[in-house]
């Protein structure tokens, strides 16, 4: 073997020693690393730490307002009347709409109708998400 290579061998085997003894494989760092990320609460124990991390999940679990929806999702052809779409306040456009009821709305809305694609092609919008727009449209536009 040359002296280069050598060298270049003894080098990379400090280096691994150095890792292996440094923090990282300490028997603290792994148990750190494999710890469950959820502490459940135990009958009898102090739960409180429990219910403050379970709060935020319910204000995230909420989502956009209906009326931020629509100007993400929606916006794009009910606010310009795009492919025939009826416009959001254009009470003229909307009072036919509006006469054949919440129920109808809604398949439309979910279902697809005319030019529109289901769900006016938020496929990642829930049911009750598009029923909630369609009920922030309809006031709008009586």
């Amino acid at each position: 073997m040359k002296l280069v290579q050598k060298l270049g061998l003894a080098i990379v085997m400090l280096v691994s020693m150095n890792v292996v003894a440094s923090n990282q494989f300490s028997a603290e760092r792994i148990a750190e690393r494999i710890a469950p990320e959820a502490n459940p609460c135990v009958e009898g124990q102090d739960c409180k730490a429990t219910e403050v991390a379970a709060a935020p999940v319910a204000a995230v679990a909420a989502g956009p307002s209906a009326k931020d929806t629509y100007q993400a999702k929606c916006f794009a052809c009910h606010g310009t009347g795009a492919a025939g779409a009826p416009k959001l306040g254009d009470k003229a456009a909307w009072v036919a709409r509006i006469a054949q009821g919440d129920d109808m709305l809604n398949e439309h809305a979910i279902s697809g109708f005319n030019a529109m694609p289901p769900k006016g092609g938020c496929m990642d919008c829930s049911d009750a998400s598009i029923k909630a727009i369609v009920s922030y449209m309809v006031e709008n536009s009586k």
